[in-house]
């Protein structure tokens, strides 16, 4: 096998693409930071008990580890950053606010996942903590549709659940874990069949009747606001569901004219051991699967000893960039190799310090390979001058 040769779903990403992701990225980051997020930087190793802290069980199936060779414990590499960004809320910064950040950078899978099909993700996010109110969440999906129309997302859907509405009836039946294990499984599944035969085989292991029909409701409580009045007409009056539709409705209230479109699915448990409250995923044209996910998490602060609220949104920036057409490479300025003329090199300093890209000749280039350049320096009438519409095409064309 070539020695160049990368690991299965692992890629290089060239200059086209990266310098779309890196304008992407600029413009996402610079939203986020005039919104008040602080921006935080993560190591990408950890140790292992530290990276799973409040992440449920699945996040251990993703991560790579390593024994550290210094201490001989087990490290990680991230699989994810908000339990990173939860123990520097927790531990580092110990504010006793509302406390906003904001990350972008690598994380790595041991397996593809389903989404981006890839074992390295660029993921780019942001969390609010120390706010136990629905107007922190809708801050937070207001700024997931900000950071997906500025990468240039159009006709974003956005789809809620709430993953009180099942712990709640779950903690009406007083049943087993494992039964509790199973219904979850067939509900995120959506398998209705299995759910029923647990429902029935239930209702002889303290899983009541009313109950054992809210669940076989829930996965056909899917669709637009009427799931919310149907919900609302046939699940039980239980406190919690009640107060988890109120927030559905405000979120609908609030959002509906700043989305193509709004869904709501009450059987949707993605992060059911994670999240505390309303769990969303964004979509759009030309992407089956989803392009963010985000929700509340009040959880995940208690192993760093301060659960505190917490809501917040993440997603791969480089499966965003690969949705929309970029033409972000910038073309340059072909100077010439005078090093001792004083007068070119005061024009290309101040170029650069403008933002142009001016690219030096060397002696024996050609000038006709990476960057393209349509413009060029010459000397004319005793002066140095940009000549417009110069192309210099690229080899074998």
């Amino acid at each position: 096998m070539p020695n160049w040769l990368l690991p299965e779903y692992i890629e290089d990403v060239l200059p086209n693409d990266a310098a779309h992701i890196e304008s992407m990225r600029r413009r996402v980051m610079d939203l986020l930071h005039v919104h008040g997020y602080q921006f935080v930087i993560p190591p990408l190793l950890e140790y292992v008990e530290s990276l799973l802290s409040g992440s449920g069980s699945d996040m251990n199936l993703r991560m790579f580890k390593v024994v550290d060779q210094l201490s001989g414990r087990m490290m990680g590499l991230r699989a994810d950053m908000t339990p990173q960004v939860a123990r520097i809320d927790a531990h580092l910064l110990n504010q006793s606010g509302v406390t906003r950040l904001c990350y972008a950078s690598s994380v790595v899978h041991a397996l593809p996942c389903e989404i981006a099909r890839t074992r390295e993700l660029f993921q780019v996010g942001a969390e609010l903590y120390g706010h136990v109110g629905i107007e922190s969440d809708i801050e937070i999906q207001r700024l997931l549709l900000a950071c997906l129309y500025v990468s240039g997302v159009p006709a974003i859907h956005l789809d809620f659940g709430h993953v009180n509405i099942f712990r709640s009836l779950i903690q009406d039946a007083d049943i087993s874990p494992e039964l509790e294990r199973e219904l979850y499984s067939a509900l995120q599944a959506k398998d209705t069949a299995v759910l029923r035969e647990l429902v029935r085989n239930g209702l002889n292991k303290h899983l009541n009747k009313v109950t054992g029909e809210a669940l076989l409701l829930l996965p056909e409580l899917y669709g637009d606001e009427a799931v919310l009045a149907q919900a609302r007409r046939y699940l039980p009056n239980f406190t919690e569901i009640s107060v988890a539709l109120d927030q559905l409705d405000t979120v609908a209230d609030t959002l509906r004219s700043e989305v193509f479109n709004l869904t709501f699915d009450l059987s949707d448990l993605r992060g059911y051991h994670y999240h505390t409250g309303i769990v969303f995923a964004a979509y759009t044209h030309g992407c089956p699967n989803a392009i963010a996910l985000g929700g509340r998490y009040d959880e995940i602060g208690k192993v760093f000893g301060r659960a505190r609220p917490a809501t917040g949104f993440s997603f791969d920036l480089k499966q965003v960039a690969g949705l929309i057409h970029g033409n972000d490479h910038p073309k340059a300025v072909l100077a010439p190799w005078c090093p001792g003329d004083d007068a070119l090199n005061e024009i290309i300093a101040k170029l650069r310090a403008d933002g142009t890209v001016v690219v030096v000749v060397l002696p024996g280039e050609n000038g006709q390979e990476g960057i393209r350049c349509d413009r060029k320096l010459i000397h004319r009438n005793g002066r140095w001058e940009i000549t417009e519409n110069f192309l210099i095409e690229e080899p074998g064309r």
